[in-house]
């Protein structure tokens, strides 16, 4: 299995969703494998939301590109 990365100068924004506005989580324990974040990356010249796996006290961020996930480097 190969990972694939975003470029390390990715830009994001803070676009939030409706719940995340409220103070809601998308499970009652926060934990997932494709949990909606409340921002967004530039890519290709389009933006997309990020998502992230989260299933222990560690999580890896996202994005869905022509159907390839495309990590980001934190």
């Amino acid at each position: 299995m190969t990972l694939d990365y975003l470029s390390g100068n990715t830009e994001l924004r803070d676009k939030p969703l409706w719940w995340h506005e409220q103070g809601l989580t998308q499970t009652a324990t926060g934990y997932g494998r494709k949990l909606t974040t409340r921002h967004q990356a530039l890519y290709n010249g389009r933006w997309y939301r990020v998502y992230a796996t989260c299933l222990s006290n560690v999580a890896s961020h996202w994005i869905m590109s022509k159907g390839k996930r495309l990590y980001l480097r934190g």
